[in-house]
């Protein structure tokens, strides 16, 4: 089961967040939250909110454990560009682009213990013990 939450038109560029976004996806949520507290952007408590948000989803409206849920997905797309002016020289204009950002944070099930190979066994020394 798949639970999401987003935060939309953040005050933050894109390629700002995407920064935080790729560090945490695939991390634990536990893991994934101490890496935002201790992490100095601005996009961090932005990120950090967002992830809060979608572990009160599952725990709420899904009944699921946080302690088994890994970050699956976590995207900073961009949003709306408020533009704005610079008065400059001469009676001249240059622009300025405010920059917004949808950030979306999608947690999953930890993938299960079946990953793990099987133990093999040495039939070298499965045929002597045989005889």
């Amino acid at each position: 089961m798949e639970v999401r939450s987003i935060l939309k038109y953040a005050r933050i560029s894109s390629q700002k967040a995407r920064q935080v976004t790729r560090a945490i996806t695939g991390m634990p949520v536990s893991q994934a939250l101490s890496v935002l507290d201790f992490t100095p952007k601005k996009a961090s408590l932005l990120v950090g909110k967002v992830l809060r948000s979608a572990v009160a989803n599952a725990e709420n409206n899904h009944e699921l454990d946080a302690d088994d849920l890994i970050v699956a997905s976590a995207v900073a797309t961009p949003g709306p560009t408020l533009k704005r002016i610079m008065p400059r020289a001469r009676g001249s204009a240059a622009p300025i682009l405010k920059r917004m950002t949808h950030i979306t944070v999608i947690l999953g099930a930890k993938p299960e213990e079946a990953a793990k190979p099987a133990k093999r066994i040495n039939k070298s020394k499965a045929k002597v013990s045989a005889e």
